[in-house]
């Protein structure tokens, strides 16, 4: 909370009526204009406090027209009506006219935005730039000049784009511009990356046009609009430029690149006729009017958007009071405005300027209104933000803002009313004291029996004695912050501290060395006293003794802070062991940790609050939860103050706020989430979280702490609220304001703030050990203690510290045997927080339990405590949000809440929301028919008008019933109100239309109670109340109708209806049907046998499987043989499982025995064959497939039987390939490998995957002498089929190996192998005599004749093709005859061959032809066989 000092400005004798004021932009120095009917004006400089600037001080016979700052020095432009302009230094008062040039009122000044330009303007249009250096005096004469020819009214420069010239330069430097590129680098001067000044300006004149100047002084008309512009803004971020007019109507323009404008939006902005109008400007596109109304208007440019805010008389503000104008700080985003009544009402904005903001209106908070004299009439912010000059017509008063200052000390505490009065509460007494000074206070110190307060240059001591005050002592001094302890006043001067009386009188120095700085901070706390420096030293003094003694060395502090800027605030404990720090870092910005300095251990800790943990400090394993929680709490603030105990030691408290506010004045924190953080602080443990908990409402800053209190300032009375010049209660008379001072008791002092000394001794103890973990010392702290009501409060402090097991021990000795019942119920609850939360509840703590339980997100149990709670408003928050699934029980609950409370139209829409509308709303009104009439009617409900209906039928108003039981489509009770009044045909057409079952069965009870048995038979069919039907059929002997009603039913209706013609002994065939569609099948056919319905009995058998009675099923097998139905009657003996019956009766009819009939008879599971039984049926099974011709199927029954070897036999006959190869692959027996390999010996075994498979089940059959076999078919294969006997060696090679393979070979196989070499060797000279016939002609001859003379030869070496060799070879070489020769010969040997199988064509035609010969005639001859023989072998039959 602030306060304003108002100074009203020393104006000199002379001066007369204020009319302009402006502030400095950079400099705390005030501009005031005044002008005079009679002696023309002046103009004078103040201080911030309204000091005069004699020196300044400017008198002219013509009124003052025009004031404008320099926006760096201080030098002052001034314009007056004569056309005169001057310029005025600060504080020199040095005057610099500039050279005649205008001759009219002065109506423009305006600078550029570094001061290198000044443009003035005058009533004839004449315009005209001046160049002023850096220290802000005038260069020459006039640069540029224009004439107008109309009144000049507004000047703003463009600002300039940063870094244009930057990238101006970078592109000549790639361009190849030398000069552009040595600027770059680092032998030029360095480049100034910074934004130009911009030189280019806009100028509006009355006629309603506004015009260009450039840099270079060229002007241009930009646009043109109706009416004399009164104002113009620029907006950067659109770069567009904001015209208003006198009629106060507002344009906005895109300004093109090439000077153009465009206009996009034009609004007529509200005003009041015939009033000034006051127009501000917002750097973030905000444009705010004040128009002589209770009212003001904004429009945001950025957002299209325009609100209005207005005055609230609740805070002080009077009706027909008019708002003249206003004023608006950026930097504390404050909107001040000035009233007709003297008032200077403001807004703050509760939201920054962003687009994230919601409703608009609700972002400005009105503040309690200042109060000075007269009617305001011009407002305007200082450069400071805390300066505010108002002009009233009369004067000038300057509002200097100034935090409240307040102290609290001893059970005393002093708060700020207004700036000279002081509101003093006395806990120990109850008395509230007011303080009247003489001066602006700037600070107070208070102890038990006084109050000290100063100003900055003046100090007062005041002594309370009973309720009255006495000035003690009043002295000048320039300390800005005084401490008091006992009798002695503590006052800083530079590089010392003076001890002083309460008259002024210096009892002792205590001297700081140039290092060591200048004291700027002290605290007492008990009997120490810490001062903190400007150069970040500490030094701690003990005041115990008459004089004070350094109880440490200085410490600078900036050794062991990293990034320390200034320090912000000391403050020691009670044995001024310790010191917490608060500083500000270099960058300027709070630091979000609390500093520790242990002067015995010369050592600093910190506490975080933006991570929420501290430096130091023991973590318990068990306490992970807890740390989390801190954390989560802590995290993301920054602390704004700090407080020790002022007689434990241990105890620290700090007010903190979160980071993102901790730059705004204290004020605005009643606006923000603060908290109040407890922390014990010792040398063994460290920093330890105590308690944390929001700032109660109502409240504002934290003063002090107090076991078992902390102190803090309300907000009952603003500070702000009291007129400066009201009139005050005389120095020392008893207050009439409220109490500004609350205290709240500690969390472990709730309820125990009367408890003695020893008891809170023991509270703090326990609570240190609770927080420590040491629970041993915490019980052996209380263990004396009996009051039931400081073990409550433990059990509380357990709910903070979640020490469930204290919280048991605290509930035994409170003897709360119900909160220690649900704590035990609780624990079923698997969440720990849960079961705290429980706890809380018992003991009252249901803003603890909120938490725990959303913490948890248990929010199942967080409803149901805001319904026990009677908030059934959060419940129903809870309900929608997190907790659907019980929504609706939710709404139920508040609908019932309401109703007992009487409101029964809102609990009829819960009601309705928790769809139980239908029972509870006719119950809750059915005291009142006429509104429940109404509300069925306005529902339109079926279940509604069924309940409505009913009502009227039992108030005998038949007709209406009827009607709403129609509405409700309640067929049941329109047949059954039918039905009693008589009209029964009226029943019958509904029941048949609609078709409900309910309306038939009613009727058919109708009707059977008439004896009408076809119409009841008929309506209970339609019902599907068979049962009744078939009773009315049974008893009226319908037997026609019975059986399709039977069929109709369930069974048992239908036994019942089986038994009825069984007994009558007539229909019997129905009987068997009706007991088959029942499911007894054995009493169907019991009764099929016995009277030979042989029709229904092929029905019944049909639906026989494995689970019928075997005897059954071979009565019926019987009965199919007898009618020749073989298979159904194998079905059957499958099913009784008479499989050698089924497999006998297959193959004496001849039946295809399929997969599936074979797998019936072979089941597995069958108990009724042995072993032995069944594989034996399995080759029975087997043997019958095979002579069917299925041979897998039979493989298959062969291989479940366990002979494989039948298996493959029966493979090999099927012919499958495939399956072979996969079954004797699986089988791996050495007979079935061989048996697979000789099978594929038969089949196409020259493709590569047969050949190897032939290869590999010889050799996994163990069988070389069939591979050698193999191979030497394969090696006649070869020879015979394609003449290879390259191949053919190979083959015959490898069946050589085979046969060394062979064990115990006798004489027969050493005979084999031997023929095999020779049959190799004959066969290696034939093919080395083929590769000689191109070499050595003449041996491959020699060879092949020698070949020729072997005996036996055939057997390797064909005949043939050794002669053909021979005649192929003469023939190549031309010797015909001889060639002819070995073919005769040839032919001798082999008469029955034909020639041409052995000698190439080519060779032969060669030989005719040059012997002269025709085909030889045995050729011919054996060609003419060979046909002979090939037709022989066609015609075999």
């Amino acid at each position: 909370m602030a306060v304003y000092f108002d100074h009203r400005v020393e104006t000199p004798e002379n001066s007369a009526e204020p009319s302009q004021l402006m502030w400095h932009s950079a400099l705390s120095i005030l501009a005031v204009a005044s002008r005079n009917s009679t002696t023309g004006g002046n103009v004078n400089i103040y201080l911030q406090q309204g000091e005069h600037v004699e020196s300044c001080h400017v008198e002219r016979p013509h009124r003052p027209a025009m004031l404008c700052w320099h926006p760096i020095k201080p030098v002052l432009a001034l314009g007056w009506e004569n056309g005169e302009v001057l310029l005025l230094s600060h504080p020199s008062g040095d005057q610099n006219v500039l050279p005649s040039t205008h001759a009219a009122r002065i109506t423009l000044l305006e600078w550029s935005s570094s001061g290198s330009r000044l443009v003035t303007g005058d009533q004839s249009g004449d315009l005209a730039v001046w160049k002023v250096d850096a220290r802000g005096r005038l260069q020459g004469n006039h640069q540029v000049k224009h004439a107008y020819n109309s009144l000049l009214t507004c000047c703003i420069f463009k600002p300039s784009s940063p870094g244009d010239d930057v990238k101006m330069l970078a592109r000549a430097s790639v361009s190849g511009d030398e000069n552009a590129l040595d600027m770059f680098s680092w032998k030029g001067a360095p480049l100034k990356m910074g934004p130009q000044e911009g030189l280019a300006f806009y100028v509006s004149t009355a006629d309603g046009k506004v015009h260009s100047v450039d840099e270079h002084g060229k002007t241009s008309l930009l646009l043109s609009t109706n009416g004399a512009i009164k104002k113009m803004f620029y907006l950067e971020t659109r770069e567009s430029l904001t015209v208003i007019t006198d009629t106060m109507m507002l344009s906005q323009y895109t300004l093109g690149p090439e000077g153009d404008a465009q206009e996009f939006q034009k609004v007529k902005l509200s005003s009041k006729s015939g009033q000034s109008v006051d127009i501000v400007w917002a750097q973030n596109g905000l444009v705010i009017t004040a128009t002589g109304e209770q009212l003001i208007r904004l429009w945001d440019l950025e957002r299209n958007e325009n609100y209005a805010l207005s005055l609230d008389e609740t805070l002080g503000f009077e009706r027909g009071e008019m708002i003249n104008c206003v004023s608006y700080c950026a930097g504390k985003e404050i909107l001040a405005a000035g009233t007709s009544h003297g008032r200077i009402a403001m807004w703050k904005m509760a939201v920054h300027l962003d687009r994230s903001r919601g409703d608009t209106k609700a972002q400005w908070k009105l503040q309690t209104p200042t109060e000075i004299e007269g009617n305001v009439t011009q407002l305007q912010w200082g450069s400071s933000l805390n300066l505010l000059a108002a002009n009233n017509s009369n004067t000038v008063v300057i509002l200097h803002e100034h935090v409240m200052s307040a102290h609290c000390s001893q059970q005393v505490a002093a708060v700020q009313l207004t700036p000279t009065q002081l509101s003093i509460t006395q806990f120990h007494t109850g008395l509230h004291l007011a303080l009247q000074s003489e001066m602006h206070i700037k600070g107070v110190c208070v102890t038990k029996d006084s109050a000290t307060v100063w100003s900055g240059k003046q100090v007062t001591v005041f002594e309370m004695s009973g309720a009255a005050l006495h000035n003690k002592g009043s002295f000048p001094c320039d300390s800005h912050v005084v401490a008091v302890h006992g009798e002695n006043l503590y006052t800083v001067e530079p590089n010392r501290v003076q001890i002083r009386t309460p008259q002024g009188t210096v009892k002792q120095l205590l001297t700081f060395s140039k290092a060591e700085g200048n004291p700027v901070l002290l605290n007492v706390c008990q009997s120490y006293l810490v001062v903190g420096t400007d150069t970040s030293h500490i030094r701690v003094f003990d005041l115990t003794r008459r004089d004070a003694k350094a109880h440490c060395n200085a410490k600078n502090l900036a050794d062991l802070i990293p990034n320390l800027g200034a320090l912000r605030s000391v403050k020691c404990n009670a044995n001024g062991s310790q010191v917490s720090i608060l500083i500000t870092q270099v960058n300027g910005r709070p630091d979000q940790k609390v500093y520790f300095y242990d002067i015995e251990m010369d050592t600093v800790t910190h506490f975080d609050f933006f991570t929420g943990r501290p430096s130091s400090g023991i973590s318990q394993p068990e306490d992970s939860e807890r740390q989390q929680f801190q954390e989560s709490e802590l995290s993301g603030r920054c602390p704004v103050s700090h407080f020790w105990d002022e007689s434990e030691p241990r105890l620290f408290v700090s007010e903190t706020v979160p980071v993102s506010s901790e730059t705004s004045s204290s004020g605005y924190w009643d606006t923000v989430d603060v908290s109040v953080v407890t922390l014990f602080c010792t040398q063994e443990h460290g920093l330890l979280l105590q308690d944390c908990y929001p700032k109660p409402a109502g409240l504002q800053a934290l003063l002090a702490l107090d076991v078992p209190y902390y102190y803090f300032s309300c907000k009952e009375v603003s500070a702000t609220s009291a007129p400066a010049n009201q009139s005050q209660p005389s120095r020392g008379s008893v207050a009439l304001f409220p109490q500004m001072v609350s205290r709240r008791a500690l969390r472990d002092f709730e309820g125990l703030e009367t408890c003695d000394k020893s008891t809170r001794d023991a509270m703090l103890n326990f609570s240190f050990y609770l927080t420590v973990g040491h629970m041993d010392e915490a019980f052996k702290s209380i263990k004396l203690i009996k009051s039931k009501a400081v073990w409550e409060n433990m059990a509380r402090m357990c709910v903070k510290t979640r020490r469930l097991d204290v919280a048991r021990v605290c509930l035994g000795n409170m003897g709360d045997a119900r909160a220690a019942k649900a704590l035990k119920e609780a624990e079923a609850e698997p969440e720990p927080e849960a079961h705290i939360a429980a706890l809380a509840i018992q003991l009252g703590m249901l803003e603890d339990a909120e938490k725990l339980y959303k913490s948890c997100q248990r929010y199942d149990l967080l409803n149901n405590l805001y319904q026990a709670a009677g908030q059934c408003e959060k419940a129903l928050e809870i309900a929608e949000n997190h907790d659907r699934i019980h929504l609706r029980t939710t709404y139920y609950n508040y609908a019932r809440y309401l109703e007992s409370m009487g409101d029964k139209s809102l609990a009829l829409a819960n009601y309705e929301k928790s769809d139980t509308h239908r029972v509870d709303v006719p119950r809750m009104l059915q005291d009142d028919p006429l509104s429940l009439e109404i509300y069925v009617n306005r529902m339109k409900d079926k279940n509604l008008y069924k309940w409505w209906a009913q009502y009227l039928e039992s108030q005998s108003e038949m007709d209406s019933a009827l009607e709403f039981y129609e509405s409700a489509q309640d067929y049941l009770s329109l047949v059954r109100v039918h039905c009693y009044t008589g009209n029964v045909e009226k029943a019958c057409e509904i029941a048949i239309d609609t078709g409900d079952r309910a309306a038939s069965y009613h009727l058919a009870r109708h009707y059977e109670g008439h004896d009408d048995i076809k119409q009841a038979v008929h309506f209970y069919t339609r019902a599907q109340a068979y049962n009744n039907a078939i009773r009315l059929c049974k008893e009226n002997g319908l037997d026609d109708q019975l059986m399709n009603l039977a069929l109709l039913s369930n069974p048992e209706d239908m036994m019942e209806a089986a038994c009825y013609y069984e007994e009558k002994g007539v229909h019997m065939d129905r009987a068997v049907s009706l007991y088959h569609k029942a499911g007894y099948v054995s009493k169907a056919l019991e009764v099929a046998f016995a009277t030979e319905q042989f029709a229904a009995l092929q029905m019944v058998a049909e639906d026989l499987n494995e689970s019928s009675d075997p005897a059954l099923l071979a009565r019926c097998s019987e009965f199919f043989i007898q009618h020749s139905q073989y298979k159904r009657a194998v079905e059957l003996l499958i099913a009784a499982k008479k499989y050698p019956q089924a497999l006998e009766l297959c193959v004496n009819e001849n039946l295809t025995i399929t997969e599936e009939l074979a797998e019936k008879m072979t089941a597995t599971d069958s108990k009724d064959l042995s072993e032995e039984a069944h594989k034996e049926l399995l080759e029975k099974i087997a043997e019958c497939c095979v002579r069917q011709g299925n041979y897998h199927l039979a493989s298959k029954k062969f291989t479940q039987a366990g002979n494989k070897l039948k298996a493959m036999r029966a493979l090999l006959k099927s012919g499958d390939t495939e399956r072979i190869v996969l079954f004797a692959n699986v089988c791996r027996q050495k007979e079935l490998f061989i048996m697979a390999a000789n099978y594929l010996q038969s089949v196409d075994w020259k493709n590569p995957e047969i050949l190897k498979t032939i290869i590999a089940f010889y050799t996994k059959g163990r069988a070389p002498h069939l591979l050698a076999g193999f191979y030497e078919t394969r090696a006649q294969v070869e020879i015979d089929d394609y003449q290879s006997y390259a191949k053919a060696l190979d083959a015959l090679s490898e069946a050589v190996k085979c046969h060394s393979k062979v064990k115990n070979s006798d004489g027969q196989q050493e005979a084999k192998r031997a023929e095999l070499q020779r049959k190799i060797t004959l066969i290696k000279r034939f093919i080395h005599a083929r590769r000689l016939k191109a070499e050595d002609g003449e041996e491959a001859l020699n060879i092949c004749e020698g070949l020729l003379q072997e005996p036996e030869l055939d057997a390797a070496v064909r005949v043939g093709d050794v002669f053909g060799f021979l005649i192929d070879h003469h023939c190549q070489h031309g010797n015909f005859k001889a060639a002819y020769s070995k073919l005769e010969e040839l032919q001798n040997v082999v008469p029955s061959q034909n020639i041409r199988y052995y000698v190439k064509p080519a060779s032969l035609d060669a030989m005719h032809k040059h012997m002269g010969l025709t085909m030889y005639s045995g050729d011919h001859k054996n060609n003419e066989k060979e046909e002979d023989e090939v037709e022989e072998d066609l015609n075999v039959p």
